[in-house]
């Protein structure tokens, strides 16, 4: 599905532009930041290329083909929790991949135990605190091996114990072959994590570069006072 390539992107729900003529380029290894200040479209890029938002314009190029079937999967900011066990909210993410019931339960134990939730297989999923509901959600998209994984500000409601445990296991996902494109407030979480850098503001890719050289010398007045946080956050409804 790499290299993956946005074409003049956009999404108008009702007249109103949301992403106005996203132009990226993404290649197959890596953890992308998108920063940028609230309103610039970064959660809703995220879920156009998840699928759940169908774009009004441009193209979506995954490496060639159309989107794959399986491959892309994400994580987001408050995380969806089954009624049921933590091992079973796991697990369930292999069943539409035709996996045996006995095979599912042994590699949710495993991937459990590496986001450090081994021992709690059978608590209910509903017990636990927001960092280890964090923990869970990366844990059932880790499972699937996915190709490419989006994360939308997984770590904003989390304590620095908890953000640390999550970046933790960000960067594991990625050493095991996962691209990851991930949105964040944080900039010094995309010190810690990123690869390279994509600011946006009002629907637009204004820039990609290198994560030391955008925080060193960013290209634009925009992306300047945004890092010293004097951007006025845009705020559309």
């Amino acid at each position: 599905m790499f290299p993956l390539r946005l074409r003049g992107l956009r999404f108008q729900p009702n007249g109103r532009t949301v992403l106005d003529g996203v132009d990226l380029e993404l290649g197959d290894e890596g953890i992308t930041l998108l920063l940028g200040p609230n309103g610039a479209g970064k959660s809703v890029l995220l879920r156009t290329l998840c699928g759940l938002v169908e774009p009004s314009g441009g193209a979506i190029d995954w490496g060639g083909g159309a989107r794959p079937d399986f491959g892309v999967t994400m994580v987001f900011q408050h995380p969806m929790v089954l009624r049921a066990s933590v091992l079973e909210n796991v697990a369930v993410a292999l069943k539409p991949r035709g996996v045996a019931r006995r095979e599912r339960a042994r590699r949710a134990a495993a991937v459990l135990a590496r986001v450090g939730l081994g021992g709690r297989e059978g608590d209910s999923a509903r017990h636990l605190s927001g960092g280890e509901k964090q923990r869970l959600a990366l844990a059932r998209a880790w499972i699937t091996a996915p190709k490419l994984l989006l994360l939308d500000e997984p770590t904003a409601s989390l304590d620095p114990s908890a953000t640390a445990e999550v970046e933790r296991i960000v960067r594991e996902i990625r050493t095991d072959g996962t691209r990851i494109l991930m949105a964040t407030h944080n900039l010094g979480q995309a010190t810690r994590l990123g690869d390279d850098v994509v600011f946006m503001s009002a629907g637009r890719v204004r820039e990609h570069a290198p994560v030391q050289r955008f925080f060193a010398r960013p290209a634009s007045e925009e992306a300047r006072l945004f890092i010293q946080g004097e951007l006025p956050w845009r705020l559309t409804f």
